[in-house]
């Protein structure tokens, strides 16, 4: 029984669309436990507000101490100018204990991002996410071509073989695309796969 957690931070509700896509995925293998928690928006809440970030999210927020009761960590954030949000970037920077133990070491890991545009540093949000997964020394997952809809020409679509991807467009009024939210499911299931062949 493979336990999963889904850890994503949003502002505006795309990333947490495709975290719950991710968590949909690996429930899909028997006996996958699943978990979606986000990090702390570390945002004051007055800026938040005027900014008209999301924050009525269903998620529980995660502390760092918990990533060790967890087979496999699915990661998503934001791209921030082609890298992974300084929310996140938090969250990871107070888990230096669990680096020093090698708490994480063998793990499953995965990455996850949304951005503006197509050409947002979605590739290079995913490789600064996965930078750290293996720097705690996690076994990393990505969205392989097994997920055809990503090379797709018929419309405007996220993915990338290092993690799902959606595209929010300038002023988030682009949701996730059925192609997308699947790409975050398979990626999701072939986590908890893993996870299972690893840790059955």
């Amino acid at each position: 029984m493979p336990k999963v957690l889904v850890l994503y931070y949003s502002s505006y509700g795309h990333t947490e669309t495709l975290a719950n896509a991710v968590a949909e995925g690996a429930r899909r293998v028997p006996g996958a436990v699943v978990d979606v928690k986000r990090v702390p928006e570390t945002a004051p809440e007055a800026v938040a507000r005027a900014a008209h970030f999301k924050l009525d999210q269903a998620a529980p927020v995660a502390t760092p101490q918990e990533l060790a009761n967890y087979d496999a960590i699915v990661v998503g954030s934001p791209t921030r100018f082609g890298r992974l949000t300084s929310q996140m970037a938090s969250f990871w920077d107070q888990a230096g204990g669990l680096w020093a133990s090698g708490a994480l070491n063998g793990k499953v890991g995965a990455a996850f991002t949304s951005s503006a545009t197509q050409h947002g540093g979605n590739e290079t949000t995913l490789f600064s996410l996965i930078t750290n997964l293996l720097h705690f020394g996690m076994v990393i997952v990505g969205l392989p071509y097994s997920h055809q809809g990503q090379m797709t020409l018929e419309e405007i679509t996220g993915g990338a073989p290092y993690g799902a991807t959606t595209i929010a467009g300038g002023r988030g009024e682009r949701q996730p695309s059925q192609i997308e939210l699947e790409g975050a499911r398979h990626q999701g299931e072939l986590v908890a796969k893993t996870a299972a062949k690893l840790f059955g």
